[in-house]
C-alpha cells in the first residue's frame, strides 16, 4: 500500500466537507474520485497533496494518514510560473535538475579517472550511472520532445517566453512537466481540459500504462471508462471505494442499493413481527421471560440503515417543439468560414431528428462554424440556408457563463424578464425543473456557480421550444449527473439538434451523425460515434461511407472532392499572412484597451456626475469596446492556434 487515510474529517470554518475518510492507494492503481460539484473532490486532492490538514488530527480517535515510505506527490492544478521571461524549454528542463546534478558529478569524476582510477571513484561513478539510468536521464530529451509535441505543441514553441502562453498553454506546460517527473503518485484534477480529442486518446494510454499510482478528479466518463481501476464516489460528506471502472461502479451502486433496501426492510419487517409479540403478551405472566428475550434480539441486532435517496437530483423535462419542421432543416454547401482568413470549408445537410456532432481539433473552427450559422460571424464564401419552418435557438457556454451586465438581478427576475406574460406560478414551474426552487429562485446571478448558468441559460432557451437546437458545449460545467440529464432530454427530443462537443461519451449517447473537423478538411459521417470510431481507424478503406445522401439517393461529394487544397494550403504564404493577422489583432487589442482607459477615466470626471445622459452614453461606449475586446481576444486565439499548427506542420 503506497498511501493511506483513516477515518478523516475535513472541514472549513463551520462547514463539513468530508466525514470519516478511508482512503487507500495502492501500488499502481488509477482511482477516479467522482461526486456532484462542491462535494469535496479537489478538497481530498488537497489532503493527499497535503496542502490542507484533517480538522480532526489532534483526536482520541484512530485517525492519521500512513505512507509506505516516502512517496513523491505530483499535483496537476492551474499554476502561474514564477519567471515569465524564461523559455518554455528552460521552464520544462527544471524536472530534470537531479539529472544535471548528476552529469555534473559525472563529468568531475571523469576528470580525476584521468588521474587515478581507484575503487571509491569507481564504485560512485556507477552508483551515479545507476540513478542516471531510474531517472530517464540518457533519454530525458526525447522524451520531452515526445511528450510536448503530443500535447499539441510544435518543437519550435520550445523557445517562447512561457509568459506568452495562455492560460490553457500554461496548463498544458505544468502537465507535461508533472508527466515528466514521474512522482509515486499522481494527482490530476479535470486533466482532460483544454485538450483535443487526439491528445486524450494518447493521454488515456500513457496513463494506462503508468508503473505508478494516479489519483483522477474528472467529469469526463469515456476517460475514466478507459483508464481507471478503481471508483471512489463521494456523496453526502461520504466516501465509498468501489474496484472497477466506471461502468463497474455505476453496476455496483445499482446492486448495494438494492441489497440494502431489501436487507433494511426484512429487519424493519423482523422488528414489527417480535414488537407485535411483545406488546400482546408483554402482560401474561408466563411470557415474561420470552418478551425479555425478543426485546434483546431487537436491542442486539445491526442495524441496517435506511437507504438514503441518492444524490442524483438533476434537472428534467419533456421539450416538445413548439412546430416542426420540414425534413430539410439546414443545407450547407462549400461554406468558408473564419474570420479575416479561411479558416475550414463545409458541406453537410441536417435533416429533421437528426443530432449531428461538431467535433475535432481544437482552432479549427468547430464554434466559429456555429457562430456563423447563427449570424454572429459572416461567411467567407459558399452559402447556408434553413429549411421551411425551422425555428432555431443557440447556446453558446462562453456567454452563459459570462459575468452579468447585473449581477444584482435575481434568477427569477432574469427569466422572468424573457418571458414576461407568463405567471409567476409557470416562472417557477419552469426554474424548478431546472433545479431553481423555493428561495434559491432569489439568488443574484453574480452568486452563481458555472453550472448554476448554465441551467439557467439552458432553461430559458428549452422554454421557447425551438424545433432546431444549435449547442456550443453544453456540458461544460456540468457534473456526472447533469451531463445524464442533458442526456435523457435530447434522447426524448423530437427536433434536430446541431452541437460542438469535445465530450466523448456524451457524443456517443447523442450523436446520430459526425462532423468531423480532421487535418486539412472536414468531412461528415452518416454514421454514430462508435462506427465513426471503427471507420476512422480504417479510413482509406471506407471512403464509399464519409458521403450525405440527397433526397434523390444520389452522393454528395465530401470536402476533400470539393476543396482544391492548393488554392487555400500554401504553407508559406498562410505562415505570413496569420503573422500579419496576429499582429494587427494584437495591434487593434491594443488601442481599444486605450481607448477603454481613456473612457473610464472620463466617467469619473465629476463634472458628469449629474449629467446622466452623458454617463449612459459613455457606458454604451464602454460596453462596446469591451464587446470589442472580447471579439478580438478570441479571433487572436484562433490565429494562435492555426498559427502553432501550421508551424508544427511545417517542423
Amino acid at each position: 500500500m503506497r498511501y493511506q487515510i483513516r477515518h478523516a474529517i475535513v472541514r472549513y470554518a463551520a462547514d463539513l466537507i468530508l466525514e470519516d475518510v478511508n482512503f487507500e492507494i495502492h501500488d499502481s492503481e488509477k482511482i477516479a474520485v467522482i461526486g456532484r460539484n462542491g462535494c469535496g473532490k479537489t478538497t481530498l486532492l488537497k489532503l493527499i497533496s497535503g496542502e490542507i490538514e484533517m480538522s480532526n488530527i489532534d483526536s482520541d480517535e484512530e485517525c492519521g494518514i500512513t505512507t509506505s515510505g516516502t512517496q513523491r506527490v505530483g499535483y496537476l492544478k492551474q499554476i502561474s510560473f514564477e519567471d515569465s521571461e524564461i523559455t518554455v524549454e528552460q521552464e520544462i528542463l527544471k524536472v530534470f535538475a537531479p539529472v544535471f546534478e548528476c552529469e555534473k558529478r559525472m563529468g568531475e569524476l571523469n576528470e580525476l579517472l584521468k588521474e587515478k582510477s581507484t575503487s571509491q571513484i569507481l564504485n560512485e561513478y556507477a552508483s551515479l550511472q545507476a540513478k542516471m539510468e531510474a531517472l530517464g536521464g540518457y533519454s530525458y530529451r526525447q522524451d520531452m520532445e515526445t511528450i510536448f509535441q503530443k500535447f499539441g505543441f510544435a518543437l519550435s514553441d520550445l523557445e517562447r517566453p512561457i509568459g506568452t502562453l495562455s492560460g490553457g498553454q500554461q496548463t498544458k506546460i505544468a502537465f507535461v512537466k508533472l508527466l515528466l517527473s514521474q512522482p509515486d503518485i499522481m494527482l490530476l484534477d479535470e486533466p482532460t481540459n483544454h485538450l483535443d480529442t487526439a491528445t486524450i486518446e494518447w493521454l488515456e494510454g500513457y496513463l494506462k500504462n503508468y508503473q505508478k499510482a494516479v489519483v483522477i478528479v474528472s467529469h469526463d466518463r469515456m476517460f475514466l471508462e478507459h483508464v481507471i481501476d478503481v471508483t471512489y464516489e463521494i456523496e453526502y460528506h461520504h466516501i465509498k471505494r468501489y474496484v472497477g471502472n466506471y461502468t463497474a461502479f455505476l453496476h455496483q451502486k445499482e446492486e448495494a442499493i438494492k441489497k440494502q433496501e431489501k436487507d433494511y426492510e426484512a429487519q424493519q419487517a423482523e422488528i414489527k413481527r417480535l414488537t407485535d409479540w411483545i406488546e400482546k403478551w408483554k402482560n401474561t405472566p408466563t411470557k415474561v421471560a420470552a418478551t425479555r428475550s425478543k426485546r434483546k434480539v431487537i436491542e442486539h441486532m445491526v442495524m441496517v440503515e435506511k437507504p438514503r435517496r441518492f444524490d442524483t437530483k438533476a434537472f428534467q423535462g419533456q421539450f416538445v417543439p413548439k412546430t416542426t419542421s420540414y425534413t430539410e432543416v439546414l443545407l450547407v454547401k462549400d461554406l468558408q468560414i473564419g474570420y479575416d482568413f479561411v479558416l475550414s470549408k463545409v458541406s453537410f445537410q441536417l435533416n429533421r431528428g437528426e443530432r449531428l456532432a461538431v467535433i475535432g481539433d481544437n482552432g479549427k473552427g468547430k464554434s466559429t462554424l456555429l457562430k456563423t450559422l447563427v449570424g454572429k460571424i459572416n461567411k467567407l464564401g459558399g452559402s447556408y440556408s434553413f429549411g421551411s419552418r425551422v425555428e432555431w435557438e443557440y447556446f453558446d457556454q462562453q456567454a452563459a457563463v459570462a459575468e452579468s451586465a447585473n449581477p444584482k438581478k435575481t434568477v427569477l427576475d432574469d427569466f422572468w424578464e424573457v418571458y414576461p406574460t407568463l405567471k409567476e406560478v409557470e416562472v417557477r414551474n419552469a426554474l424548478g425543473n431546472f433545479l431553481f426552487t423555493q428561495d434559491e429562485v432569489f439568488k443574484e446571478l453574480g452568486q452563481l456557480s458555472g453550472g448554476e448558468k448554465v441551467r439557467l441559460a439552458l432553461c430559458k432557451l428549452f422554454k421557447r421550444q425551438p424545433n432546431l437546437l444549435i449547442l456550443d458545449e453544453p456540458t461544460n460545467h456540468m457534473d456526472l449527473v447533469g451531463k445524464e440529464a442533458l442526456e435523457k432530454i435530447l434522447k426524448s427530443y423530437t427536433g434536430t439538434v446541431l452541437f460542438v462537443s469535445h465530450d466523448r461519451y456524451f457524443i456517443r449517447e447523442i450523436a446520430t451523425e459526425i462532423l468531423s473537423f480532421e487535418q486539412n478538411q472536414v468531412t461528415y459521417y452518416k454514421m454514430g460515434y462508435d462506427e465513426y470510431m471503427e471507420k476512422r481507424g480504417n479510413a482509406k478503406d471506407t471512403k464509399d461511407t464519409m458521403v450525405t445522401e440527397n433526397k434523390a439517393g444520389k452522393k454528395e461529394p465530401t470536402l476533400s472532392d470539393i476543396f482544391d487544397k492548393k488554392t487555400y494550403y500554401n504553407p508559406g504564404k498562410v505562415l505570413s499572412r496569420l503573422r500579419q493577422q496576429l499582429e494587427k489583432y494584437e495591434k487593434m487589442l491594443a488601442e481599444s484597451e486605450e481607448r477603454l482607459s481613456e473612457l473610464q477615466i472620463e466617467q469619473m470626471n465629476p463634472k458628469y456626475a449629474t449629467d446622466y445622459q452623458k454617463l449612459t452614453k459613455l457606458e454604451n461606449m464602454i460596453a462596446e469596446e469591451e464587446r470589442k475586446q472580447e471579439s478580438l481576444l478570441e479571433r487572436i486565439l484562433e490565429t494562435e492556434c492555426e498559427l502553432d499548427h501550421m508551424q508544427a506542420v511545417q517542423n
